[in-house]
């Protein structure tokens, strides 16, 4: 990786942007949330993305709070950073640092040795996450190309 600013522009698809999934707890969101990328992504193993994600979990959860999570895990075999951002029907239980369940989530899968642009792009994430007047706007989505539009326009 030579790119030592990537943006989230630049790794998130319309593909991957989805808006309204339906999903009754965390293990099941992340699952499908696996299957997305694999689809997308056929190189990549859903079970192999699916199990790294959890692993993480297990370190801690990626709930920020406010009904927001971060979900991210490095795969050893994924040739660039992806990104895919998902609001949920309804809130799932996420054991975010706050307890409050999630419903808008951004997914980032990471090649195993881009350190950086892991934490760099994690940092950008917390950023826009911030901001209460983005995530109404993003909880309001209810077309998938609408969700992708209202983030990159943030």
């Amino acid at each position: 990786m030579t790119d030592t600013h990537i943006t989230i522009q630049s790794i998130l698809s319309p593909e991957l942007t989805l808006s309204g999934v339906h999903g009754s707890s965390k293990k099941r969101i992340l699952e499908q949330i696996a299957g997305f990328i694999a689809n997308e992504f056929p190189e990549l193993d859903e079970n192999h993305i699916y199990n790294s994600l959890i692993n993480r979990e297990r370190l801690g959860s990626t709930g920020i709070g406010q009904g927001i999570a971060i979900p991210h895990c490095r795969l050893d075999n994924s040739e660039r950073v992806i990104g895919a951002l998902l609001t949920l029907q309804e809130k799932v239980p996420f054991d975010a640092i706050d307890n409050e369940p999630v419903d808008l989530l951004f997914v980032l899968i990471v090649p195993k040795e881009a350190t950086s642009e892991h934490l760099d792009l994690l940092s950008q994430l917390a950023e826009k996450f911030n901001d209460p007047d983005l995530c109404s706007r993003l909880r309001a989505c209810t077309e998938n190309q609408e969700l992708y539009n209202t983030i990159l326009k943030s």
